[in-house]
């Protein structure tokens, strides 16, 4: 399996941006289709986003069309969630996954193979 690592959560302001990385170690990155889950207190945990082995295709939730993007460098092993213009509603632990099997883009968590510890991130004035 490989083993994830995120970053880059933090406090930010209604409006603003962050950037979160998944660091990839152990088997083929680019072997892995990878997605971004969130969960919030008291909440289940919630698909963000999911992008293909390559990177060329990706898929969102409704939620955060248009304000987040997924995006890989298979040379840096990594995985980004860039996050503009937050929301209160945003606020959550967020997860990166790995996905080996054949169908990319599931919004299922049981369908993922490996998951991070998770980066928290915090919308607020």
């Amino acid at each position: 399996q490989v083993q994830l690592v995120e970053s880059g959560g933090g406090l930010v302001q209604p409006g603003g941006s962050l950037r979160l990385s998944c660091a990839a170690s152990g088997r083929t990155f680019s072997s892995y289709a990878m997605g971004w889950f969130r969960q919030a207190p008291g909440k289940e945990r919630e698909f963000v986003a999911a992008i293909s082995w390559s990177g060329m295709n990706t898929v969102y939730a409704d939620s955060v069309k248009g304000r987040f993007t997924i995006f890989r460098d298979n040379a840096k092993n990594t995985v980004y969630l860039q996050m503009n213009s937050l929301k209160p509603e945003d606020t959550a632990g967020y997860y990166c996954a790995a996905y080996s099997g054949s169908t990319w883009g599931s919004d299922d968590p049981h369908e993922y193979d490996s998951w991070g510890q998770g980066t928290q991130v915090t919308v607020s004035s």
